[in-house]
């Protein structure tokens, strides 16, 4: 796309502006839930983030009964209005904790480092790229998000892919 004012040129690198972007700032954020369960992931790119947007994320791509881990942003104070469970981490200076035991049981389950990972991830399959485009941007997740959910890479997968007969028969 061509860039509509030759006097505002655009950025050369970076866009280092702290806190959470937007679409008009050209920092899309990335929104996304993962079934510790299933393994499943679902990334979206939004045009902005308030709670209106998670709201309607979250309410569309969870059930009701699943129960939510979050870090303690003021975005997600409307999770407990929703009959959803809500267990929160603290990620503030000073106050870290990024596990927590509820049950004393041993085991930390009260933790987002799942999705830490995946931004991880995401952040490192784009590197290559340096740099890509908002318009663009949510081709490259979604191609992400099926390389994350697709573990093995089969000859039926490709040949899948590309219309032709299965090797394996399948019977009458």
């Amino acid at each position: 796309m061509r860039h509509p004012d030759p006097a505002d040129p655009p950025r050369r690198r970076a866009n280092k502006r702290r806190g959470h972007g937007n679409w008009d700032t050209d920092r899309p954020p990335v929104l996304g839930i993962a079934g510790r369960a299933t393994g499943l992931v679902q990334l979206w790119v939004a045009e902005s983030v308030d709670s209106v947007t998670l709201q309607w994320f979250v309410g569309a791509l969870t059930r009701p009964e699943v129960l939510l881990y979050t870090d303690q942003w003021r975005g997600y104070a409307w999770v407990a209005g929703t009959g959803r469970g809500h267990a929160t981490v603290c990620h503030t200076p000073g106050q870290r904790a990024w596990a927590r035991d509820d049950d004393g049981d041993g085991i930390r389950e009260v933790h987002n480092n799942t999705l830490e990972g995946l931004w991880t991830g995401l952040r490192n399959f784009l590197r290559p790229f340096r740099g890509v485009s908002k318009w663009f941007l949510e081709q490259y997740v979604a191609m992400f998000q099926w390389g994350h959910t697709l573990k093995a890479i089969t000859a039926d997968f490709i040949r899948a892919l590309f219309g032709l007969p299965l090797t394996t028969d399948l019977g009458p």
